[in-house]
């Protein structure tokens, strides 16, 4: 090894400052929790996600009588209920042939699910009252099981599956969780038509706890759309991407595994189904309405952890369990126009530890029901209002010159070429709440690869709405526990 020259060394310290200020990726090695400015982003994992989830095969899924599905260890109630929690394409192999189609498949997904979100969001604002919706007049044949009806609400299909049993004795089902709306419902036979399910279609023949309910029921009358054949209550949900559930509204009993039973619980036996829901056997609604699972339940809180959507494990859905004592909390805020929707009182973002100059007032919920952010399961990535969404990746490309730029994405503006990397360090991205308290997200919940050659964009999206949205990829990883009680959203990272 070549001796240093004395005449050299008073230039080392510029050299090695201006090196590393050139070119932070070299210090890949380093801890990202050193530092509340960089963070380490693994592209080697990542990409090996990306090739495994196109093999996976859900056939290797525990199945649902073997699945340990206990009272949490962090429960103080004996009212708990634990679920396992799956991500979508996990369960079903949609037929994709490389990571980047399938990617495409997602988004386009998102954009119809967050079109829904902000047509409810518009409906609930609306003046419109349930008399002045009125039933689609159509020709109803007599196999015909419901009668369609026009309908305002318009949720979206989530993107993780829990494991539930329904009927006596239980048949077990894959159900879409969805904070985003409010009404439970599964396909039944017999369909006028239904799409394919990974599970057999309900049989209500099958089961001793089904029961109708009339038209006069506390929980027909709280649909915001019903119709009435035969002194029977009918539903219709209808979806932003033209997808809809219709059928009869009943109650039936909800089995979680072996952690309890719930008896009576309204959902929806949807005997025509079309939309975005393939692999699922329908949906439990974890909103704030009334006749939601959540509300039906009075569960005090419930709580989930969302896996990364290319692994093949599970995480947990819980209800009733406290928060880990680590958690970052924030408010959570209600509208008083629409009360499915959990909003939190976000106050800004930084980026590389350095905090944003955007308007408090742009995640503001006003007196009227506009503005703010929620906190959705059922939206993949997450949406800001364009100033905002600026903002925040102006301040990112900034941090980042170091990386190759890639082509745009779909949705995404902001990609680069990382296939030459292992391990990248890239700035860190926080959201900060009311309180002073801020969740710095994992950097693989905001790079994330659209392809398997190497190809990362920037996961966030603006959005010309008035409501943002904090999506499941900025939430993978992250326990988020919505204490009902308490008017508290707690987020506790790496509690899968």
């Amino acid at each position: 090894m070549a001796s240093a020259n004395p005449n050299q060394l008073p230039f080392c310290p510029f050299a090695i400052i201006l090196f590393l200020s050139l070119f932070p990726f070299t210090l890949s090695r380093t801890s990202p929790e050193l530092s509340h400015s960089s963070a380490l982003l693994d592209v080697s994992t990542s990409l090996k996600q990306a090739h495994q989830v196109l093999k996976f095969d859900p056939k290797i899924l525990t199945s649902f009588h073997h699945q340990q599905l206990l009272v949490p260890p962090n429960s103080s109630s004996s009212s708990s209920f634990s679920l396992q929690l799956h991500p979508r394409d996990a369960l079903r192999n949609a037929g994709h042939t490389d990571y980047r189609s399938l990617v495409l498949s997602r988004l386009d997904r998102d954009s119809s699910r967050v079109k829904s979100l902000n047509d409810r969001l518009e409906f609930g604002l609306s003046d419109l009252t349930r008399s002045d919706l009125q039933p689609l007049n159509t020709d109803i044949l007599p196999e015909d099981l419901s009668t369609p009806i026009v309908s305002g609400s318009s949720q979206g299909s989530g993107e993780y599956f829990s494991r539930v049993g329904v009927g006596r004795p239980a048949k077990p089902f894959y159900m879409v969780l969805d904070t985003g709306s409010d009404i439970n419902w599964l396909q039944c036979q017999p369909c006028t038509d239904c799409y394919q399910q990974t599970d057999p279609i309900f049989d209500p023949t099958t089961s001793s706890s089904f029961t109708s309910l009339t038209c006069e029921s506390p929980h027909c009358q709280a649909l915001e759309m019903s119709g009435c054949r035969a002194a029977k209550c009918l539903y219709q949900v209808s979806y932003g991407d033209g997808s809809f559930t219709v059928g009869q509204f009943v109650t039936e009993t909800l089995s979680f595994g072996n952690s309890g039973v719930i008896n009576n619980v309204a959902l929806g036996c949807g005997h025509d189904n079309e939309g975005l829901f393939i692999g699922s056997a329908g949906l439990l609604g974890l909103g704030g309405g009334s006749l939601s699972l959540t509300s039906q339940m009075k569960a005090s809180s419930f709580s989930y952890c969302l896996v990364d959507r290319d692994s093949g494990s599970a995480s947990t859905l819980e209800f009733n369990s406290a928060a880990p004592n680590d958690s970052v909390n924030a408010q959570l805020l209600r509208s008083g126009r629409l009360n499915t929707f959990y909003y939190v009182a976000l106050t800004g973002l930084s980026v590389g530890g350095h905090p944003l100059s955007i308007p408090p007032s742009l995640f503001q919920l006003d007196d009227s029901g506009h503005g703010g952010i929620i906190v959705d399961s059922g939206t993949a990535i997450t949406r800001l209002q364009t100033q905002a969404y600026i903002s925040l990746r102006d301040a990112f490309v900034r941090l980042t010159p170091y990386l190759k730029k890639a082509n745009s994405f779909a949705l995404f503006d902001t990609c680069y070429d990382l296939s030459s990397q292992s391990r990248v360090t890239i700035p860190t991205v926080s959201f900060h709440f009311s309180g002073g308290k801020s969740l710095q997200l994992p950097p693989k919940n905001y790079l994330i690869p659209v392809d398997s050659a190497g190809t990362f964009c920037f996961a966030f999206a603006p959005t010309t709405s008035s409501l943002s949205i904090i999506g499941n990829v900025q939430q993978q990883g992250t326990r988020v526990n919505f204490d009902l009680a308490n008017s508290v959203v707690a987020f506790s990272p790496n509690k899968c």
